[in-house]
């Protein structure tokens, strides 16, 4: 009968294919047979023996790996995912490996271990640190640069005059803006002395490959401890900072206006000059002023909003006033 049984089986695993379908509830059967009747062997046709006995193995593993773990956690607690989120983050943000980032926790008050800070940190994507980009770069070295550059604006009068300005990289504050009907490098000079007294230059200046920028010049600037550095030809992307102030000052001033002569040009710009560096914000800054503009709080209830005209009302400047009271 029990030769039958399992004659049947086989069959049932063989119908209608050429190779048996065998299921986990066929290896249970075999393992159970195996170890109940001594002429199971002879009887088996599908498969060999030793594969019915790797399967006892196998369920043999299985039965005592449960065992061993039942009601018991195995391995390492996972991390707290407030932990985790604190890997990634300093991971990110910093040229760190395992034992630094096991120091900052540690004195943040987290109970971890280094190893389970550096199992965490294989599952990460390397991704480039944040220090080794060109930001991060520019951010540690642009208060040591500066920025010169002319643009021309024409006259009602079809004459052209040349406006000379300098730029600081670190607040990009502008720190000249001079107006000449024929610039030459002497004069240069002289306003680069004026702008930059003493030890008050920074360490690189940068401008263009125009003609005025001329060797004498370029000693000049060498005298007074600062590095001239050219941009490339037709590169003027190479002077952004000093490009980017050109188009607001065309778009927010000299589109508005019809220059006369070189005396209303210089009082334009050194009323955009004012509301340039004091008033207006400026995204590069995280949108503060190059002077630094302070958050004002609402003084009152009864406070309003007020506005001052700046640059002869082409903009304006808007603070907060405590209401006149009343009674």
């Amino acid at each position: 009968m029990v030769e039958n049984l399992a004659l049947r089986q086989q069959l049932a695993s063989l119908a209608g294919r050429r190779h048996p379908d065998i299921r986990p509830a066929d290896r249970v059967f075999w393992v159970l047979l195996r170890r109940s009747w001594s002429r199971w062997a002879e009887a088996l046709a599908i498969v060999r023996p030793d594969t019915v006995v790797r399967w006892h193995r196998a369920g043999f593993r299985v039965h005592w790996n449960w065992l061993s773990r039942r009601g018991k956690r195995s391995g390492r607690p996972p991390l707290p995912l407030e932990v985790r989120s604190l890997i990634r983050r300093m991971a990110s943000e910093n040229p760190w490996g395992a034992p630094r980032i096991h120091g900052e926790l540690l004195c943040l008050g987290f109970d971890v271990s280094e190893r389970s800070v550096s199992r965490y940190l294989r599952f990460l994507p390397r991704t480039p640190r944040a220090n080794a980009t060109w930001m991060t770069f520019l951010r540690n070295h642009r208060d040591g640069i500066a920025t010169m550059d002319f643009f021309t604006v024409p006259t009602a009068m079809f004459r052209v005059l040349h406006v000379l300005l300098v730029i600081r990289h670190g607040r990009r504050d502008v720190v000249r803006c001079s107006v000449s009907t024929s610039p030459t490098a002497a004069w240069v000079a002289k306003q680069l002395r004026e702008t930059f007294p003493f030890e008050l230059a920074p360490r690189f200046l940068i401008f263009n490959r125009d003609a005025i920028f001329s060797a004498g010049l370029t000693a000049t600037i060498r005298s007074m401890l600062m590095e001239p550095t050219r941009t490339s030809h037709r590169s003027p992307w190479q002077n952004g900072v000093a490009e980017r102030f050109v188009g607001p000052v065309r778009r927010e001033l000299l589109d508005h206006v019809l220059v006369l002569n070189e005396r209303q040009l210089r009082q334009l710009i050194e009323s955009f000059f004012t509301y340039y560096n004091v008033d207006r914000t400026h995204l590069g800054v995280g949108m503060d002023s190059p002077s630094g503009r302070p958050v004002e709080q609402r003084p009152g209830v009864t406070s309003n909003v007020v506005s001052f005209p700046r640059v002869g009302g082409l903009h304006h400047r808007y603070t907060w006033r405590q209401a006149a009271s009343t009674g």
